[in-house]
């Protein structure tokens, strides 16, 4: 999506030009009001003349007569239902059935005239439902809910049946990765129910954010719904410049390209235990600190990296101070190392434990703080006789075509067991989550920590992949723990991007909190502040406030609504001027830009919520 004002016809065909070269599809330019969906056309124009035939999307929210215009001049047209034709004041309405029937006749009077004009010029139409702007006719009788979403979308796409028109492309966007993908799963299954045509869908994460954090968000999202068969055109949400965003769409694409054939067969599921339209962890009982009540643990990868100096640790956060000969663990502190065959050569801080392959373990002294890896075939053969394995906690590695009968009865009733599940499956997290199926089937509450070895992927593609592979499982309450491993991973820059990626991973999922989150949305010619330089303002201000989440939105249609999980909300409402939330309720309206981020600041610290910097570790 462009990010230059729309009525900057010339930087909108630059702008466009260079999304297109980066791998764009489509291009989506807002049209807030007339006058914009006026210059859709020179924008048009201008790129034809210049031998750019990618089709146009005209992105409308509050304003009919601006979508009547543009379905005249573009490809396509977005509206969101839950404010082109309806209302959205955060007021709760119990409405009567005979009240809501009359404000549905209210809105397809509003919303035929645009169906009509579709129909006529041959232009298609994306019903773009977003989480957060869902209107408060929908919140009152849904709720903030994936099936209010997918109503939202529903009443609109009715309208358009009516019509016989069909040239139709269905979103359910939301800047949670859970909600998202579950309202997708929904809106399947619900045209399926009703007998409407399976319509193609469009796939995004919105306002993820920038950097790593983003693309682990967009990835955790759009990759799950990948996986499981669901989805035809995607979008990645970043706050960067547009033409960042074509190449990581593709990259997730690109994974899928030979899956076919690269893929191994696994066993049919005849029932399918697991929920896929409301989040429930996965029933465990507690091991050492896995399963149970606990939050999912990171494991760092030693196993090619001898740990023979204290700084070795620094990329996984635990730091050691020589003057008070002390150990300071930062919030991305990893819970284990795995080190393989060689066992560390230090006493290891206390808020860390080692991982070693069985025979090894065997031979260290210290066994208080390391415990063993086995194979499947390895444990089976050693739990019976006393003594060969940890009295408190042992590492079971397993692939699905491991799983037997023999095992599944030994773990069944053994309560020092924590199942390491690995596949080289091109499918892999599919097979990963048919092991689950069978574990939950048999009756299994063992804990289970994830392992990926993405030991030939381009070091960019990683975060995508592994935000799909493990961050897919977590979302649908899968998943104890977690093991990277990746190509270069012995440099201490591998090791801390690994670290950082699973910590990432467990956010973007909200199984672990470990930072502050940030809600931004990727700007467009809307934006009435520099988006990008003012995110990473405020991020270098907030970003030690552990478990926050701050929303950042270029303007008031992306503003209460849209960062609906966002504790607090920083909105640009005009040139310079800036509203400030404390959830979806403005405390401070008109705030100069220069002075936004200090009371934004100020905000919080009312709060009790504001830590200084200097009293976080480092």
């Amino acid at each position: 999506m462009t990010t230059i004002d729309t009525m900057d016809t010339a930087g909108s065909v630059e702008q466009s030009i260079r999304m297109i070269e980066a791998g764009c599809e489509y291009v989506r330019i807002t049209a807030p009001s007339v006058k914009e969906a006026q210059n859709l056309e020179n924008i048009r124009k201008e790129l034809r003349a210049r031998g750019y035939t990618t089709p146009l999307v005209a992105d409308i929210h509050f304003t009919p007569n601006a979508a009547e215009l543009a379905a005249r001049i573009v490809e396509k047209v977005r509206i969101n239902p839950g404010n082109y034709a309806d209302r959205k004041r955060f007021e709760f309405i119990d409405y009567t059935d005979d009240a809501y029937a009359a404000e549905l006749e209210r809105i397809r009077a509003k919303f035929l005239p645009l169906v009509r004009i579709c129909k006529e010029y041959g232009t298609a139409m994306r019903i773009g439902t977003n989480h957060g702007s869902l209107s408060d006719r929908i919140l009152s009788r849904y709720g903030d809910t994936p099936v209010g979403m997918v109503e939202s979308a529903l009443e609109f796409l009715r309208i358009c049946e009516d019509e016989n028109y069909y040239n139709i492309v269905l979103s359910m966007k939301s800047s949670n990765p859970q909600v998202m993908v579950q309202a997708y799963r929904l809106l399947v299954q619900r045209l399926d129910e009703e007998g409407l045509k399976p319509y193609p869908l469009h796939l995004g994460v919105t306002e993820a954010g920038e950097a790593e954090d983003g693309r682990i968000k967009s990835a955790l999202g759009i990759g799950t719904l990948l996986e499981d068969g669901i989805g035809d055109t995607v979008r990645v949400s970043l706050t960067e410049e547009p033409e960042r965003e074509a190449p990581v769409a593709q990259a997730l694409i690109d994974r899928y390209t030979n899956r076919a054939t690269e893929s191994k067969a696994m066993p049919a599921v005849k029932s399918y235990p697991i929920n896929p339209f409301q989040y429930s962890r996965r029933t465990t009982h507690e091991v050492a600190n896995f399963g149970g009540q606990n939050v999912p643990r990171v494991i760092a990868d030693f196993s090619q990296t001898p740990v023979t100096e204290h700084s070795v640790l620094h990329p996984i956060g635990h730091f050691y101070l020589p003057e008070p000969d002390k150990w300071r663990m930062n919030d991305l502190g990893a819970d284990y190392i795995y080190t393989g065959v060689h066992p560390a050569q230090f006493m290891l801080p206390n808020g860390l434990k080692q991982i070693l392959d069985y025979a090894v373990w065997r031979t260290v002294l210290d066994k208080a703080s390391s415990f063993p890896l086995l194979t499947a075939h390895t444990y089976l053969q050693s739990h019976l006789e006393k003594g060969l394995l940890h009295e408190r906690l042992n590492f079971v590695q397993l692939a699905l075509p491991e799983l037997s009968n023999e095992l599944l009865t030994t773990i069944r009733n053994d309560r020092t067991v924590v199942l390491l599940i690995k596949t080289d499956n091109a499918h892999a997290m599919p097979e990963l989550r048919r092991l689950f199926v069978e574990l939950i089937n048999q009756g299994l509450t063992t804990p289970v920590a994830v392992q990926r070895n993405y030991g030939n992927i381009p070091t960019d593609d990683v975060p995508l992949y592994a935000a799909t592979d493990v961050g897919g499982l977590l979302i649908d309450g899968l998943g104890d723990g977690i093991l990277l491993s990746a190509t270069g991973q012995s440099e201490a820059s591998t090791l801390k991007n690994l670290n950082s990626l699973s910590f990432g991973i467990l956010q973007a999922a909200r199984t672990r909190i470990t930072k502050t989150e940030y809600i931004s949305c990727p700007s467009c010619g809307r934006t009435l502040f520099d988006l990008q330089e003012t995110t990473a303002h405020i991020r270098q201000r907030t970003d030690h406030l552990k478990g926050v989440k701050i929303g950042i939105m270029g303007c008031i249609v992306n503003g209460p609504g849209e960062m609906a999980d966002a504790d607090y909300g920083y909105v640009g409402i005009g040139r310079d001027k800036i509203a400030l939330y404390r959830g979806q309720q403005v405390i401070k309206k008109s705030v100069p830009a220069d002075r936004a981020v200090d009371e934004l600041i100020e905000l919080i610290r009312e709060d009790d919520r504001w830590i200084e910097p200097s009293l976080v570790n480092e």
